[in-house]
């Protein structure tokens, strides 16, 4: 069973949704309590294991990243303003609560939600903002922009 359910929690200023339930039951009274205690826990192990993404203009990724878990895999590239979110189901909910605008995501394999997540944090994880990497190399975040695009460093320094 897949239901999307949104709601702000007071604490954190975090968006909560529920991709998910799987779950094999008998009809016996007091049964719905487990299932609010199962969804409690599985919010406490998500919020212990949260990675930060960065995103570029506030609306994309920085680059395309290609991930695998399982029999699913996911390729995650950034888009142009105005593309949207292209990418089903479990996934929609994902980008949606980062905040990302403009994204296309080409899944194949497997298509289970739980799998299709975790497939995108691997290539959240393998995401890095020039930031980094300019802090990593030991260069200024002009110079990596100016070898992204193709341009020379003087012609990126005289556009400002």
């Amino acid at each position: 069973m897949a239901r999307f359910d949104e709601k702000k929690l007071q604490s954190d200023n975090l968006v909560d949704k529920l991709v998910s339930i799987n779950r094999v039951s008998k009809t016996v009274k007091g049964k719905a309590l487990e299932v609010q205690a199962a969804v409690q826990k599985a919010t406490k192990a998500a919020k212990a294991r949260m990675i930060r993404v960065p995103l570029k203009e506030g609306r994309t990724l920085h680059h395309d990243s290609a991930a695998k878990y399982g029999a699913s895999k996911l390729i995650v590239r950034s888009a142009v303003p105005g593309t949207g979110i292209i990418a089903g189901g479990a996934l929609r909910a994902v980008f949606e609560c980062l905040g990302v605008q403009d994204v296309v995501v080409k899944s194949q394999g497997s298509n289970n939600p739980n799998n299709m997540i975790r497939a995108a944090f691997l290539a959240f994880e393998k995401m890095n903002s020039p930031k980094t990497v300019a802090a990593r190399r030991g260069k200024t975040v002009a110079e990596i922009i100016a070898g992204r695009d193709g341009k020379k460093l003087e012609e990126a320094t005289e556009a400002k």
